[in-house]
């Protein structure tokens, strides 16, 4: 990674670290938490009353997203829902209730301010059915093949290298599965130069891809049925838009499951209280009985 890309990680982390600060901070406070954005086009406006309504106050309150992918994801019981840019966790707890207790929800940040205040709303909401993940979205920790629907809200554009996120996401998700991600997409008129004009990197402006530059990245990381559909404008030329795509179901799977960094024998963190099955339709036990690993218990 250049210097440039890691200051800018560095000033997004900052950003998003402050803002759970003072959501935290608010949350003790007596009337409670406040919103740590008041722009009617991101954030807590953009999602239904209901929907805020059943969510921890702090949760709400840290929204800094530009729409509501878990409205056009279309989840469905017993699905693995992976959120990137997870934050204070609205769309992790939103995703959570839609799969029910047959599914499963994970969250992907990177900045630990955020993952405590998540973690904390997940309590507080009472979800059993949700993880919460510390790491980047462009080297998601995640097994390949084993997410149903990967959901995002206005963070990929943050990202300094978004071939690796789409690459990574197509990678984690099973063939058939699906993207339901809400990001801000620029005119294909603007150039990187006009869209830094109009905002920061670290607002989710100038970082922005272009239409075309979208479709292009999606499709040379194998996305099929690409829909990109804006929905309202952030800034001149910039728009909030919905990004929808498949990975065919013909995809490549020589390897049906391929392991994390850290699984052997078909079992993430082998042999610790936290371990876990690389293929999710197989119990640990299943799992290693299966690659004949030695330690079964």
């Amino acid at each position: 990674m250049s210097e440039q890309s890691t200051d800018l990680r560095e000033t997004v982390r900052q950003r998003y670290a402050a803002a759970a600060v003072k959501v935290t901070e608010g949350a003790t406070a007596c009337c409670g938490p406040e919103p740590v954005e008041v722009d009617e086009d991101f954030g807590s406006p953009l999602y239904a009353a209901d929907d805020r309504d059943a969510l921890p106050a702090a949760a709400v309150a840290a929204s800094l997203g530009c729409g509501n992918p878990t409205a056009v994801a279309e989840l469905r019981a017993g699905e693995r829902v992976l959120d990137l840019g997870s934050g204070g966790g609205i769309d992790v707890l939103l995703s959570a209730r839609r799969v029910g207790p047959s599914g499963r929800a994970y969250g992907l940040d990177m900045t630990d301010e955020m993952l405590q205040l998540a973690l904390s709303n997940a309590e507080k909401a009472g979800a059993t059915n949700v993880e919460f993940l510390k790491g980047t979205i462009e080297a998601i920790p995640l097994p390949a093949n084993t997410i149903d629907v990967v959901i995002s809200n206005c963070v990929i554009n943050l990202s300094t290298d978004k071939p690796a996120v789409f690459a990574e996401t197509f990678r984690v998700l099973k063939p058939g599965g699906r993207i339901g991600v809400s990001d801000v997409v620029a005119d294909d008129t603007l150039t990187p130069a006009q869209r830094g004009e109009r905002g920061d990197h670290a607002g989710c402006i100038a970082g922005a891809l272009s239409f075309a530059e979208y479709r292009e990245g999606l499709r040379a990381a194998g996305f099929a049925d690409i829909e990109i559909t804006p929905t309202h404008a952030v800034a001149d030329g910039m728009h909030s838009a919905i990004v929808r795509a498949l990975k065919p179901v013909a995809a490549d799977t020589r390897s049906e499951v391929t392991e994390s960094a850290d699984a052997c024998c078909g079992v993430n963190t082998c042999c610790t209280p936290a371990e876990t099955s690389a293929d999710p339709a197989l119990t640990v036990a299943e799992a290693k009985s299966a690659s004949g690993c030695g330690c079964r218990n």
